[in-house]
């Protein structure tokens, strides 16, 4: 499922490849992957430009020339953006595509049918409906403070929920947590000033890094815990290696927290009383 940095990502790529181009055509393969109306859609978007973006969380919002259309995109399971010449072959699963008059079309890729892309004229009123909370790349730490220790619940959990901070799935969750030294069960509203502190920068590094090397997991240092999940493309030759602590080489522990898998190192991950 694509996490904040895939659709990050994807929201670089669409601001270099499609910005100020004029849409001539939108075709749609299967409308029930729209939230507006297929001819509301095109008469908003056929003649405008995209101008911009914005990401909040996994929502990506295309601004246009016109300030009062834009356009949400929810990338489901495993949504995906090509852009290519119209004289080539129209990409698998491309069932939204948005052609430009230039030649070139947007492919919005749909493999598996969850994905939707819709219209809104507000995008702050829709977080708000929504109750999504603050990007995780941009909330300060004094937010982050007050949003976590208000919650008496257990951190990886709390850090889950798309209302505290948004962004954060269940792997990002894991290494936020392992590179702050905080034990997933220590309750929220017990984190002191110093775990607070080293929380907000350790969703910092997660998240930069995994922008940074394109969520190509086998890449990130090894320094990090996700080379405990049985990814297909592990860096270590050492199958067993990646069971380990990559600092204190304690063997990482598995369990279930907030009803989620979880990875954890049980000597430097402690619950502080």
């Amino acid at each position: 499922m694509p996490e904040l940095p895939e659709v990050e990502i994807r929201r670089q790529y669409l601001e270099t490849a499609s910005l100020y181009q004029t849409i001539s055509h939108i075709e749609v393969e299967d409308r029930k992957l729209l939230t507006t109306d297929y001819n509301t859609l095109v008469t908003a978007l056929v003649g405008r430009q995209f101008t911009g973006t914005r990401r909040v969380g996994k929502n990506l919002f295309v601004l246009t020339d016109l300030p009062s259309v834009i356009v949400h995109m929810h990338f489901g399971m495993t949504g995906d953006l090509d852009y290519y010449h119209a004289s080539l072959e129209r990409p698998r699963f491309a069932r939204i595509v948005f052609e430009f008059t230039n030649g070139f079309n947007l492919g919005f890729l749909c493999p598996r049918k969850f994905e939707r892309i819709g219209l809104l004229d507000d995008i702050d009123a829709f977080l708000k409906r929504k109750k999504i909370g603050p990007d995780g790349l941009s909330i300060s730490l004094p937010e982050l403070t007050e949003r976590v220790r208000r919650k008496k619940a257990l951190i990886k959990p709390v850090l889950l929920d798309q209302r505290i901070v948004a962004g954060l799935g269940n792997w990002i969750v894991d290494e936020v947590l392992f590179q702050a030294y905080v034990n997933p069960e220590q309750r929220a509203d017990t984190l002191t000033d110093n775990q607070m502190s080293k929380l907000h920068a350790a969703i910092q590094l997660v998240l930069e890094t995994a922008v940074r090397y394109e969520a190509t997991y086998r890449d990130f240092p090894k320094s990090f815990l996700i080379h405990v999940r049985e990814w297909d493309d592990s860096p270590y030759d050492d199958l067993e290696a990646h069971k380990y602590c990559p600092r204190c080489k304690s063997r990482i522990e598995r369990s279930t927290v907030g009803g989620r898998t979880t990875f954890f190192c049980p000597t430097e991950q402690v619950i502080l009383q």
